[in-house]
Order: structure tokens, then sequence, then C-alpha cells
């Protein structure tokens, strides 16, 4: 009797045993599956991080391409505004400089008519003095033949 309890004992401890062994090996399995996974899923995070990493970066390239473009496309509009903003100033300021031009020799021909104004002017007066004076002799001398024939009729 006391062998059959005892092997029954032995049984159910060996079965215990076993069945510890087989939880231990599942939780050991468990913990390997376990860390298996977080490495892996730290992986797949790293890889994540590097992906996203690489495609933050070539949109930000495409981005800065078209911003890029963007911008030299106004520089060339601005430019091409500067250089008709500058040759409509050019224009003006050979107008300006032609006009200059124009006033300087309308005042030289001013100028010149001025003196042969003046000259004209000169030579009307000294004509009219000569001829005041010619006109004071014959006054003179028609005074003096009226004075005389006076006297003489006297």
């Amino acid at each position: 009797r006391s062998t059959a309890p005892d092997a029954a004992e032995t049984e159910l401890l060996l079965l215990q045993k076993q069945a510890l062994a087989e939880e231990e090996a599942a939780k050991a399995k468990q913990e390997l599956l376990t860390r298996f996974l977080q490495v892996k899923l730290s992986r797949e995070e790293q890889s994540s991080m590097q992906g996203l990493h690489k495609v933050l970066t070539l949109w930000r390239l495409a981005q800065r391409k078209a911003k890029d473009q963007e911008l030299r496309q106004d520089i060339e509009i601005l430019s091409q505004t500067f250089t008709r903003v500058m040759d409509c100033k050019d224009g003006v300021i050979e107008v300006a400089a032609g006009l200059v031009g124009e006033l300087e020799e309308a005042e030289e021909q001013q100028n010149r008519a001025l003196r042969s104004h003046l000259h004209l002017m000169d030579q009307l007066l000294q004509l009219q003095r000569c001829r005041l004076g010619y006109l004071e002799e014959g006054f003179s001398a028609q005074v003096g033949a009226l004075k005389a024939e006076f006297e003489a009729e006297r």
C-alpha cells in the first residue's frame, strides 16, 4: 500500500515538475519572444525615425528647390523691371540733357539778339544825335538869318 501512494505521489511530483518545467520553459520562451519583439520594435522605431528623417529631408529639399526657383523668377522679373526703369530714367536724362543744350543755345541766341539790338540802338542814337546836331545847326543858321533880317528891317 505504501508504495502505491508513493508512486502516485512521485508521479504527481513528476507531473508537477514537468508542468513547472513546461511553465518555466513557456515563460522563458515568452520572455525570449518578448525580448525579440522588443528588439524588433526598437529596430523598427529606429528605422521608422530614419525613414521619417529621410522623408523630411527630401521634402525640405523639394521645398527649397521650389522656393529657389520662385525666388530666381522673382529676381529675374525684378531685374527686368529695374532695367526698364533705368532705361526710362536714362531716356529722361537724355531728353533733359538735350533740353539743357537747347536752353543754352536759346540763351546764347537771346544774348546775341540782345547785343545786336543794343548795337543797333546805339547806332540809331548816334544817327539821331547826328541828325539833331544838323537840325540844331540849321536852326541856329535860320535863327541867325532871321535875326540878321530882323536887325536889317529895324
